[in-house]
């Protein structure tokens, strides 16, 4: 694994310990403004997945200069790239790991990560008012997912620290790349834990993504197939001597959507979008492949094979209705993913999307927290309000407090 340890000597900025305010007329928290133009400094910086390098070079020289030492993970070019994935200018892509205790490397206990790469199209930053308050709304891509968490995370961290409320060398962050498409950063951050010296002893991972402030029991499971069907080309005017793929293909995609794929109590149903169909050459061709691609989100378990179950049962449908049409390839499989809830003063709620919990391997306990809705992420409107973006830095010294209580069995 190739590690760049960046060194700082300067300490963690000041921030008090006032808490957030219940609205927006009550008094700010004093890291306020420091949280602002760390949140905009991060969304002005495009980090589509794949283009993620310059808001890691960010991010290593703002933690730095506030005491932290940083070390960037490089990643070895992606495995499996989709055709509509745009590989950028090919500048070297890198995981952020960083802590602020000693030089040394630490062996925290307590992970508190979250992504920095964001779905496309780049949406420039913009903010309701030029004074900032309570309700004044940030809009842009990433404000929501999930740079927000990342800026609420690094603020909760200092201002622990700060208090004295934790020991430097018990939590480490972790700010991964390419979460939106494969999941690569975190998995290749799993497979090489082992190598870093010493390597962490975790109990806790607390995953930063939007849940409206609300403690996430956990997650829906995720697969990714692509779906191709063949048929035989000809003259559109007499259909009875070709075979449509394209006909054959939307025929099967409908019967999977009207499939039962499996449901649970908890997690709702297993439901499947149909992000592309791509097909044919001309109108007055019978088109001879298609292709879909889509995505399924897991109702069921268990979390290492509930998605496999589900492929089989995408697989059966679309065999029942032409044994010889379609090919089938997915990746990315796994099952309902369960988190820890049981942190008091949290509302508590499960959540439809997929995260990086599952790719992180290990017995650990996993929390999953974030401020910001997922309804207007990887939307037009991706914006969240200053105010929860304050609760969130609240709500993440509260979990990781939590954590490390735990750890030690003081609950």
């Amino acid at each position: 694994m190739k590690v760049v340890r960046l060194l700082a000597s300067a300490s963690i900025a000041l921030a008090s310990n006032l808490q957030i305010p219940l609205d927006s007329s009550s008094a700010p928290p004093s890291y306020r403004s420091e949280l602002v133009s760390l949140h905009k400094s991060l969304v002005e910086i495009s980090s589509v997945t794949y283009t993620e390098n310059a808001v890691g070079n960010f991010l290593v020289k703002y933690l730095t200069e506030r005491g932290f030492v940083a070390e960037i993970e490089f990643l070895p070019p992606p495995d499996h790239v989709a055709l509509d994935d745009d590989l950028g200018d090919r500048k070297p892509r890198f995981n952020v790991l960083a802590w602020p205790g000693p030089k040394h490397h630490p062996a925290p206990t307590v992970l508190v990560t979250s992504h920095i790469d964001t779905v496309p199209p780049h949406i420039p930053y913009s903010r309701s008012d030029d004074e900032p308050n309570g309700d004044t709304v940030i809009a842009g891509r990433g404000s929501v997912d999930a740079k927000g968490s990342v800026a609420a995370q690094i603020m909760a961290v200092s201002e622990l620290v700060r208090e004295k409320k934790i020991n430097p060398e018990d939590v480490m962050l972790l700010f991964v790349v390419g979460e939106e498409r494969t999941g690569d950063g975190m998995r290749y951050f799993s497979d090489t834990i082992s190598e870093l010296d010493p390597p962490p002893n975790l109990k806790a991972a607390i995953f930063g993504e939007p849940t409206e402030g609300k403690l996430a029991c956990g997650h829906k499971g995720y697969f990714g197939c692509t779906i191709t069907a063949h048929g035989k080309a000809g003259h559109s005017g007499y259909p009875w001597l070709g075979k449509s793929a394209t006909e054959t293909l939307i025929r099967g995609v409908v019967k999977v959507l009207d499939a039962d794929l499996g449901s649970s109590e908890k997690f709702g149903n297993t439901t499947i979008n149909v992000g592309i169909i791509e097909g044919g050459v001309a109108s007055n061709v019978i088109p001879e492949k298609a292709v879909a691609r889509i995505a399924g989100r897991v109702a069921i378990g268990p979390e290492e094979s509930g998605g496999a179950i589900v492929v089989e049962r995408v697989r059966r449908v679309l065999k029942g209705m032409d044994e010889d049409a379609f090919e089938i390839e997915c990746v990315n499989g796994y099952g309902v993913v369960e988190c820890a809830c049981d942190v008091p003063g949290f509302d508590t709620a499960t959540m439809n999307y997929g995260t990086d919990v599952h790719n992180l391997a290990g017995d650990h306990k996993r929390y999953l927290y974030g401020p910001g809705s997922i309804f207007v992420a990887h939307g037009a409107d991706e914006a969240i309000k200053l105010k929860d973006l304050e609760q969130g830095v609240e709500g993440f010294k509260k979990i990781i407090l939590h954590a490390l209580a735990d750890e030690a069995g003081e609950l």
